[in-house]
């Protein structure tokens, strides 16, 4: 049956809004790819109002800590370990492996880290402290030899010394005080010291999603991303002030955040309707602005039959970010396929996910999550394979592969693997001249 829209999003995407940040960021790419570190530092003057230093050491980083508060540094702290751990577990679930296919037929498998990665930290509205420690710890968890990061500096100040402190203590080498499309472009084309990058990682606004984009192929990248989102899937067990905050705390990432509730229980429906306003007359002013935009041009309310029904529109709509509030949540991981994280439970919220519980933050979004999961590990590890022949499996190898390859049309093919076998393609030729 139709799903019923209790409220439904507006009219909000423009195109021409993406056509102009293609357009800008192509002219920028290639301003910079000709001027170099002088473009980019033009850039940090008109676009960041930053003239200072660009590079950020180690060191300098380290003396950071100073300015940072006790109770943020714990914090910090805490969900590093948290975040490291799980990438250890991860990288632990990816093994190498040798296999003897057929006598004399091995092939195996290796993870091998890239050499290099870039690691974006957005700092617009706010300064994203977990976004450092998400990317540049799975990055070095990985083996990553060379770790780059970039921040949008302060008008006079930097870097603010709380991320650089996290960007120390998930262990970068270096920081670039530059935000944008000048910070891709220097991490991607290897300014300032810091060595080609291999991949660009991490969130930013439509012109940093826009430069990996247009970089993607030269250099790797970790998703497509669009603006941040979350589906509440609840029933009438649901706690609707719960649900009524979880949905604005991430309306409250900006105007362009999707946040939907789908629910099989009316009751619920209505009263989340009824405390969403209250909830965000409760934030200060510029986080209301934003989340208020949100929720009127982006939110969703979908009233469906039953929890199956519920599961097939999460599935469709395939958040970036999936929360349940209902009960057996053992049928919902079964049953759930398309989404960024899973967040089970009223006690497990987003914001969780989003600072200190360990899983990594940076997610599909745009439904990307029909066909990919968020930054982990393994973004940063090529995995490789290899093969061994030995006599004993060549007869075989040699029969399957001129047969298939004839049959192709790929006659070079077929010759290079008879000459396995010692058969030469210029002693037959010469015998039918003959």
């Amino acid at each position: 049956m139709p799903l019923t829209y209790l409220k439904r999003a507006g009219a909000h995407i423009a195109e021409a809004g993406h056509i102009d940040a293609r357009a800008t960021v192509a002219d920028m790419l290639a301003e910079i790819k000709l001027g170099g570190e002088a473009a980019v530092r033009d850039y940090a003057v008109r676009l960041d109002r930053w003239e200072g230093e660009i590079v950020v050491s180690r060191d300098q980083m380290a003396q950071s800590e100073q300015y940072v508060p006790t109770d943020l540094r714990d914090a910090m702290k805490y969900a590093y370990e948290n975040i490291r751990r799980f990438a250890e577990a991860q990288k632990a679930s990816l093994n190498e492996f040798e296999i003897e296919l057929r006598p004399g037929l091995t092939a195996g498998q290796r993870a091998i880290p890239l050499d290099a990665a870039g690691c974006y930290v957005p700092g617009g509205r706010y300064s994203h402290i977990a976004s450092a420690l998400m990317s540049i710890t799975t990055a070095r968890v990985a083996g990553v030899h060379n770790v780059t990061a970039c921040s949008p500096p302060r008008p006079g100040a930097g870097i603010p010394a709380p991320i650089l402190y996290a960007m120390w203590l998930a262990g970068a080498d270096r920081a670039l005080a530059l935000g944008g499309v000048q910070a891709v472009a220097a991490m991607a084309e290897g300014h300032f010291g810091a060595g080609k990058a291999d991949i660009l990682v991490g969130p930013g606004n439509q012109y940093v999603a826009e430069a990996k984009r247009q970089l993607f192929g030269e250099v790797g990248i970790d998703m497509f991303a669009g603006p941040t989102d979350v589906l509440v899937l609840a029933d009438a067990t649901a706690d609707p002030e719960l649900v009524a905050w979880d949905l604005v705390s991430q309306a409250e990432h900006g105007g362009n955040s999707p946040v939907w509730l789908v629910t099989d229980e009316r009751s619920m429906a209505e009263a989340v309707m009824a405390l969403v306003p209250r909830c965000l007359e409760t934030l200060p002013q510029l986080n209301r602005a934003a989340a208020t935009t949100a929720w009127d041009e982006r939110g969703e309310i979908v009233l469906c039959a039953d929890r199956e029904e519920m599961a097939g529109c999460a599935d469709a709509y395939a958040p970036e970010h999936l929360h349940v509030q209902a009960a057996d949540l053992e049928w919902w991981q079964d049953r759930l396929r398309s989404y960024g994280s899973l967040f089970l439970g009223a006690q497990t919220c987003v914001s969780f996910g989003d600072k200190a519980a360990g899983p990594n933050h940076v997610l599909p979004t745009d439904r990307a999550a029909r066909y990919t999961g968020g930054l982990s590990v393994h973004k940063f590890l090529k995995t490789v394979t290899w093969q061994r022949v030995t006599g004993e499996a060549v007869p075989d190898l040699v029969q399957a592969t001129s047969t298939i390859s004839r049959y192709e049309g790929m006659e070079g093919h077929a010759i290079s693997a008879e000459l396995r076998r010692g058969i030469s393609p210029y002693q037959e030729k010469r015998a039918s001249v003959g």
